[in-house]
């Protein structure tokens, strides 16, 4: 599968999750793979890009990114609610959830990571960072972002457009027990004057 989607500049990746979005995490390691759902992940550096995800320590994705000190972040569409449900409601222990749904990826350019664009606004391939004090105690992981790339229908110039006309591409943000909410309805702020 060929990319169709649009480099983001590494300054504007940060861009891509601080509106906090649920996101599905893919990893691999050697012949195994496996892509779960995520509703906790933020930036937490500009320069070089930085995050963080809640990927709990007992999951085969922790197992995966540990093994290959890499992972990729995919933004799903609000077209890829069920498939979102689906993934993050099953273990990977259980068999290749790829196969299993049907899911097609494309190799991240600068690591390798399996990567998701079909029904995705945008997609983040991470270097995780080991954070000796972090790892045994903790589910948060810290990365850095190694290369980002967004559908330009709905991402371009450093920013989110969502309009009616790319309403399958508006983000997912998890409410619990299957239910999202779907960014829309853009509000722009104007500017006060001061009283």
């Amino acid at each position: 599968m060929t990319s169709t989607f649009t480099p983001v500049a590494l300054e504007h990746a940060s861009r891509l999750l601080n509106h906090g979005p649920t996101v599905l995490v893919t990893s691999a390691h050697g012949d195994r793979r496996n892509v779960m759902a995520a509703a906790w992940s933020m930036p937490v550096e500009f320069s070089p890009p930085r995050i963080a995800i809640v990927i709990d320590k007992n999951t085969f994705t922790r197992e995966l990114i540990v093994a290959s000190a890499a992972f990729g972040v995919c933004i799903p569409g609000a077209a890829l609610a069920d498939l979102t449900f689906a993934v993050g409601s099953c273990s990977g222990h259980d068999g290749d959830k790829f196969a299993r749904f049907g899911i097609e990826s494309l190799r991240g350019p600068v690591l390798g990571v399996p990567l998701l664009e079909a029904g995705c606004a945008a997609w983040l391939e991470c270097r995780l960072i080991p954070e000796r004090h972090t790892e045994d105690a903790y589910d948060t992981c810290f990365a850095e972002v190694v290369a980002a790339a967004a559908d330009p229908a709905v991402f371009a110039d450093g920013r989110w457009n969502f309009r009616a006309d790319n309403a399958a591409l508006h983000t997912l943000h998890h409410l619990g027990a299957g239910n999202f909410a779907r960014a829309s309805d853009v509000i722009r702020a104007r500017p006060l004057q001061a009283g």
